[in-house]
């Protein structure tokens, strides 16, 4: 690592300490001018760094800029990519992916430009207010147990949130994280395959979280909304690492479905009278359950007790 990272990752350890320049020159091993010339660097980069004579430079605790160096302090990704910009954390993992990624990459964004939704649709991804990354998987799986990531997925997510913020969220079947009513987080898997063989390949989860979000886009602006209502603590750093250290256990545990009873008990559309979609448009039913399999029990009004593997819904209100 440069002087620059290495200055960065002991600050970011020791948030709210104080490391003198001759300090942090003997355990990097470089010239206190070297560490000076770092810290300015991380300073431009926007990082709040105190200097105080005769006690030297501190990481300010609310600090929240993304670096590699911070989600490192709470996770141990086998490969890590921070970046200010890209277009989509996803269309990365499928680069990266290309270049040999190995199971467990870890791909994080402050801002994306064409961040991806579900069906086709774009995810509003402005820097500095969400989170926004993409885990690469190569699970052991068939392609019929790996779906049941996505499912997890929603899991790992609320119980990082609850983790780091003390916040507990909701689940909307499939996979929409809800607080306060309102979507929070959205997650989006892709599988890229072999085209020879026809096998699964890997698996991307991509995810996103609204922490401090304040203006949505009109089309969103009713469902969408943010963690928290104050400016951001300076813990999106280990809200990725939390993030990433949950989805990797439910990973490796998948095809027992562990997660599954959690996933039960957050849900926020048993008992609820719903709209759900089928080829011809839309229908309606009470949901009452939700399978092993992550499938959601209706009792429809039309069909009778059904079982949905997949699509949309939406909750009716005034019921």
């Amino acid at each position: 690592m440069s002087a620059k990272e290495e200055v960065l990752k002991t600050l970011e350890e020791n948030r709210g300490e104080y490391f003198s320049g001759q300090q942090l020159a003997d355990s990097i091993g470089v010239s206190r001018n070297a560490v000076w010339k770092a810290v300015n660097y991380l300073k431009e980069e926007g990082y709040e760094i105190e200097s105080v004579t005769n006690k030297g430079y501190c990481l300010k605790e609310n600090t929240d800029i993304l670096s590699a160096e911070g989600i490192l302090c709470y996770a141990s990704p086998s490969e890590i990519h921070v970046y200010k910009e890209i277009d989509s954390t996803n269309e990365e993992a499928k680069r990266l992916i290309t270049k040999g990624a190995p199971h467990g990459t870890l791909i994080v964004a402050n801002r994306q430009t064409a961040g991806k939704g579900r069906r086709g649709r774009a995810f509003f991804s402005p820097a500095d207010t969400g989170i926004y990354l993409s885990v690469v998987l190569k699970p052991d799986l068939e392609l019929t147990e790996s779906v049941l990531i996505t499912t997890a997925a929603s899991v790992a997510v609320s119980k990082a949130i609850e983790n780091v913020y003390g916040i507990r969220c909701g689940i909307k079947w499939v996979n929409d994280v809800y607080y306060n009513e309102h979507k929070i987080c959205g997650i989006l898997t892709e599988a890229t395959a072999d085209f020879e063989t026809g096998d699964m390949q890997s698996l991307i989860v991509g995810i996103g979280v609204n922490i401090t979000t304040k203006e949505f886009p009109d089309e969103v602006d009713k469902v969408a909304g943010a963690l928290l209502s104050q400016e951001n603590p300076g813990l999106r750093c280990r809200l990725c690492a939390e993030i990433y250290s949950e989805l990797m256990k439910m990973a490796e545990s998948l095809p027992n479905n562990a997660f599954m009873e959690e996933y039960k008990k957050r849900s926020i559309v048993i008992g609820k009278y719903i709209r759900y979609t089928k080829k011809d448009g839309w229908l309606t039913g009470k949901a009452v359950g939700i399978d092993d399999n992550g499938g959601l029990i209706v009792d429809s009004d039309t069909e009778g007790r059904i079982v949905l593997s997949s699509g949309e819904i939406s909750i009716r209100v005034n019921e």
